[in-house]
């Protein structure tokens, strides 16, 4: 099975439960997004193409900010999920990063954001290829993934340079669902952006903030001591 077609299936099953997850909890509503935006910076006129879309927070963000968003994700139940929020501000389109997106050679865009996406594809020849193309000489990718040491640590801590393919069981709402995922370590990660034509412009580890210590000192004491996520701004080279 695709990387793609596995993970459409999982989401649409838990489309509902981690939508609803995802607007409040710590880790992504208070930690992720926030960081992701943080590197985003000014968007207002701006074209951006955001990468895996979900059910649409970050697109509602970028459109309320000013941008001309066009959306894309591989789970139907989640792209309508994001129409549904954000209904005609944005385009969608229902697309795998596995493949070659649907643009023509003059789609360009100022910016792409890919939140929390790209650890679902195995191979980021393709898509960071992909976000070279489409991007502007002055555009910027924001994207974030699981922090590589997390993954290490958590599934296979006798290899950390080992690229795996790992399935955790994840509860949201009342209910567990399977998701599976891609582990990496750093160097696998900074080698395929330098293959695909950027150069970092910035790294970024977010300390949790005051807000998530007084939310969710659980989850504070976590993300102090465990980063989850690890952001890259990137900029053709």
């Amino acid at each position: 099975m695709r990387d793609g077609q596995r993970s459409a299936g999982q989401y649409d099953a838990m489309a509902v439960q981690y939508t609803a997850d995802n607007a409040e909890n710590a880790c992504n509503a208070h930690y992720e997004r926030p960081a992701t935006i943080s590197l985003v910076g000014e968007v207002e006129g701006r074209r951006v193409l955001e990468a895996g879309c979900g059910a649409g927070p970050l697109t509602g963000w970028l459109v309320d900010h000013g941008a001309a968003v066009t959306a894309l994700d591989v789970s139907p139940v989640m792209l309508q999920l994001a129409r549904e929020r954000v209904g005609d501000r944005a385009a969608f389109v229902l697309a795998d990063l596995a493949d070659t997106l649907p643009f023509g050679p003059h789609a360009t865009f100022n910016l792409v954001v890919a939140s929390l996406v790209l650890h679902y594809v195995k191979d980021w020849e393709t898509p960071l290829a992909e976000f070279r193309r489409l991007l502007t000489a002055d555009g910027a990718v924001v994207f974030s993934t699981h922090h590589p040491t997390m993954d290490w640590q958590l599934h296979c801590p006798d290899d950390y340079f080992v690229v795996k393919q790992v399935t955790e069981t994840w509860s949201k709402g009342s209910q567990d669902f399977r998701v599976t995922f891609w582990r990496r370590p750093l160097t696998a990660m900074t080698a395929a952006i330098a293959a695909a034509g950027f150069v970092i412009e910035r790294v970024l580890e977010p300390e949790p903030s005051a807000e998530i210590r007084d939310r969710d000192p659980e989850a504070y004491a976590l993300l102090a001591t465990q980063p989850q996520f690890l952001f890259f701004r990137l900029r053709p080279a």
